[in-house]
């Protein structure tokens, strides 16, 4: 497994600037916390957070080998924030860091956030997923980002770090809610990783995707956590963007496989996310999987240079979604 690229070191490198520098801090409108030994990044819980806090927020989910730049789009006159992510190693800084793989679930601490980020190549609790890749990461620091409403204590970040084979104080959490700026930034800035992980579950090598450019409007904030989790998925859904350069083997059928990615090929599209959840009982075993993709997707073969295109853009629904249009 390859050991030459380091998440956890690269995010640290982002982390490192924010915890040093007061004024950075203050511009971010972030909390530096202790909890025990280890420490917290709050960009979005109790901190007020914001666009710029979201924006390092979801480099640091991305190891810190992607780069993410704020953007605007025009949805059916309506202007909305936009990002774009761009990644020269898509299939590390996306399925080996950034994908949200790790349920952090502590009872008896009444904890859950939904952990991704490089702490998960430490870990390696997704077994398959990063032998597929072919990856592990090598660091005396873990990096975990966390989607939560609470600030996790030196109990689940000593459970975080012994995951982790890291020490306590070198373990360090970054933590948004789901309807805060910086949380609904960093749900955007997975743009990308959504398209390579539709391709991964179609049964395409990851490590065949090169690189990696997304744009996806940035979803208003809901009134809950519950809401705002549907506006963001639905971002993505219904006017995500993923442009996919790939070498293919002889035998990949990169055109029936462009017509598979797209959010619209599943059965559950049609309607705003939270309707979807609401009508599957809030179960997500319930809603089919094919739903999480961007909207469309261009893949580009290297090797063939030929250029596939599918899917489009529902600004309608979208604005449906955001509530702006009934």
């Amino acid at each position: 497994m390859s050991l030459l690229i380091s998440v956890n070191k690269g995010a640290f490198k982002i982390i490192d600037e924010l915890i040093n520098d007061n004024d950075l801090i203050n511009k971010l409108n972030i909390d530096i916390i202790k909890a025990g030994k280890s420490t917290i990044i709050d960009m979005g819980v109790k901190a007020e957070g914001g666009y710029l806090a979201g924006l390092k927020l979801g480099e640091i989910c991305l190891g810190g080998f992607a780069t993410v730049t704020f953007d605007s789009i025009n949805v059916n006159n309506v202007l909305m924030p936009a990002l774009t992510v761009t990644t020269d190693i898509p299939h590390i800084a996306c399925l080996g860091s950034q994908f949200a793989g790790w349920r952090i679930n502590r009872k008896e601490e009444k904890f859950f956030g939904m952990g991704s980020g490089p702490a998960r190549a430490l870990s390696l609790k997704e077994k398959e997923l990063f032998e597929t890749l072919e990856y592990k990461d090598s660091s005396d620091v873990a990096v975990i980002v966390l989607e939560t409403d609470k600030i996790p204590n030196e109990n689940v970040m000593k459970y975080i770090a012994d995951n982790c084979n890291t020490s306590p104080e070198n373990t360090y959490a970054c933590v948004a809610k789901t309807s805060s700026i910086a949380g609904t930034v960093q749900i955007a800035a997975r743009i990308v990783e959504t398209g390579i992980h539709k391709l991964h579950e179609l049964g395409f090598d990851p490590k065949k995707i090169k690189f990696g450019f997304g744009t996806t409007p940035i979803a208003p904030i809901g009134k809950n956590d519950m809401k705002s989790m549907g506006m963001t998925n639905d971002a993505i859904i219904m006017c995500g963007s993923v442009f996919l350069n790939i070498i293919s083997n002889e035998d990949d059928d990169i055109a029936s496989l462009t017509q598979k990615v797209p959010s619209s090929t599943s059965r559950d599209y049609g309607k705003p996310f939270f309707n979807i959840f609401k009508d599957a009982e809030w179960d997500f075993y319930k809603i089919d999987p094919h739903l999480f993709a961007p909207a469309t997707i261009t893949i580009n073969d290297m090797r063939t240079g030929k250029t596939y295109q599918n899917g489009k853009l529902d600004p309608d629904l979208l604005l449906k979604s955001f509530g702006i249009i009934k």
